[in-house]
């Protein structure tokens, strides 16, 4: 049973809030079975990814069965100190990344929408001349 069970369970959350939480600042030696420990607390999880790779290493993904668990795991570790070193708990925003590394597509489509307003409004000025 998890801590959120008793309360606010009728709160609406913001859209930024979801069952994937990102964590940051790991110590590089942490294990599955501590993760567990550490996170379990605040309800029941679904998966837990730490990263191996050399980019990926101090970082996790935290996959909760319900929302409302993994809000209170996020207000709870929010610079809580594992091994030294202060966790960093962000709720995960897969479109974040995407729109990120779309901007120069994103630039292109903008400068189109621009040239398609600019000559509907030389359309409007001629119509009135």
């Amino acid at each position: 049973m998890s801590l959120a069970y008793g309360k606010n369970r009728n709160v609406v959350l913001p859209p930024s809030v979801n069952r994937i939480l990102l964590v940051k600042n790991l110590p590089f030696k942490i294990t599955p079975e501590e993760m567990y420990d550490l996170f379990g607390k605040y309800g029941g999880i679904r998966q837990i990814r730490i990263g191996t790779e050399q980019k990926t290493r101090g970082t996790a993904y935290v996959v909760y069965e319900d929302i409302y668990d993994a809000k209170e795991a996020c207000d709870h570790l929010q610079g809580f100190n594992v091994m030294g070193r202060y966790l960093v708990v962000l709720y995960f925003q897969a479109n974040f990344k995407s729109k990120k590394l779309d901007l120069p597509k994103e630039e292109e489509r903008v400068e189109q929408l621009r040239r398609q307003f600019q000559s509907m409004r030389n359309d409007e000025e001629t119509e009135f001349d």
